[in-house]
């Protein structure tokens, strides 16, 4: 198996490991702070969530993100992403201690909203810092097995950090002091993200031609900066279907994780029960990162054979299948065909994450990567909040909601004809 020496390969690189551990210590840190205010918010008996709930939360956290997203892509243009890295790292650490004060007090106000909000959007612009500092630590065709290895990797570490999380949770008591505890555990991971990237040297991760420019400098060239980045992707039609591909298939990601809560919360579990609902749904997780590890170790092989493009498009077109099985199982409420369905589902999005990582960084040139990757960024978090408010405008509390389910399905097959077509016929 040729990528087995090729992982080994780049586990030998300092720079390699390093950002490779700034990433999973940081998503695993992420995982314990994401199950706190999943225990506060969503799984608690006395908050019970509809899918107007849910989308709310998911909107607060996604959308103003994505909102600001590409004017984050423009600073990792022009400031070191090394000091991006430390930094934003020691400022996401900060920033969970007024989060840890609205949920000793129990609130859930605007307040905890805003902080959540900062917190998980400085995440965002990490991971798109991460993605574009990549090509600086690993080039030539080492770079599709990096793609696969690093993400998935911290999906992984994340959603490790999450179930790890809830089983600390319940030794310190659960409730409200267990999300406390969880919240400082994080705090412990993000200073330590920040102290591994700090070993990088300070030009280490690019950009590789940084523009001299003081903060009030950069917010005046972002919108020159936004409008050349969105014609850089324009231009290469390569890269800009596969962040079509990718944003559509996001949609059905966001379908099943309302459409899962509301199942789990409410129908499969009596309301009263939300500890069962809430390991269920860590199960779940768990179904869903399994099947992105596998598709990360078969994804750069199966790629060499067949082509990014037509991978891609098969595996979307099994994720179609996936949403006529989450259909069944939400009509049949069946546990063993929801976790089927997760694993499906899973497994389209990283390995359609993979491939268009993989394009984008070779299509783009590096001066216009950490502004296109925070565009990819804004694309796939307005595509999952869609999702959801599908689910919000069309699902009874219930989560009962097979034709919805199956629509969404018949789009992934659709996309999947569409790429396929649009896609070049030589493996690349």
């Amino acid at each position: 198996m040729q990528r087995l020496p090729v992982v080994r390969s780049l586990l030998h690189r300092r720079n390699f490991r390093a950002l490779y551990s700034t990433r999973l210590v940081g998503q695993f840190g992420d995982g314990f702070f994401q199950a706190a205010l999943a225990s506060f918010v969503l799984f608690s008996p006395e908050r019970e969530p509809n899918a107007t709930a849910i989308a709310v939360a998911f909107g607060i956290l996604l959308l103003p993100y994505s909102l600001v997203g590409p004017f984050a892509g423009v600073f990792l243009d022009r400031w070191l992403r090394r000091n991006i890295l430390v930094r934003a790292n020691l400022l996401k650490a900060l920033l969970t201690i007024p989060v840890i004060a609205a949920v000793l007090a129990g609130s859930e106000s605007v307040i905890l909203g805003v902080c959540v909000l900062v917190v998980l959007g400085v995440g965002r612009f990490i991971l798109s810092g991460l993605s574009a500092s990549l090509p600086h630590v690993v080039s030539g065709k080492e770079l599709i097995y990096a793609n696969a290895l690093t993400p998935t990797s911290g999906t992984i570490a994340f959603v490790v950090g999450a179930t790890t999380g809830l089983g600390i949770r319940q030794v310190f008591g659960g409730g409200d002091s267990g999300s406390v505890a969880l919240l400082l555990f994080s705090i412990g991971t993000f200073i330590s993200a920040a102290l591994i990237a700090r070993t990088f040297a300070h030009h280490a991760l690019g950009p590789t031609h940084q523009l001299k420019a003081s903060m009030v400098d950069s917010l005046r060239g972002v919108t020159g900066d936004l409008l050349s980045g969105i014609r850089t992707l324009n231009s290469h039609g390569d890269a800009a279907r596969a962040l079509t591909l990718v944003a559509g298939n996001r949609i059905s990601f966001g379908v099943i994780t309302a459409g899962a809560l509301l199942l789990l919360r409410n129908t499969f579990h009596l309301n009263s029960n939300a500890d069962a609902a809430l390991a269920d749904f860590a199960i779940l997780s768990g179904f869903a990162a399994t099947a992105a590890l596998i598709a990360a170790i078969v994804t750069p092989w199966i790629t060499r054979k067949i082509g990014i493009p037509h991978w891609s498009a098969l595996t979307v077109a099994q994720a179609a299948i996936g949403m006529g099985v989450f259909a069944l199982a939400a009509t049949q409420q069946s546990y063993p065909l929801l976790l089927l369905a997760g694993f499906s589902l899973g497994f389209a999005g990283q390995a359609v994450k993979v491939c268009s990582d993989t394009v984008i960084q070779r299509k783009i040139p590096d001066e216009s990567l950490g502004r296109v990757f925070s565009l990819f960024d804004m694309s796939v978090n307005v595509a999952l909040v869609c999702g959801i408010i599908m689910v919000a405008l069309l699902a009874p509390v219930t989560g009962v909601a097979p034709l919805l389910y199956t629509g969404v399905g018949l789009g992934l097959a659709l996309a999947s004809v569409w790429y396929w077509r649009t896609g070049r016929k030589k493996p690349n």
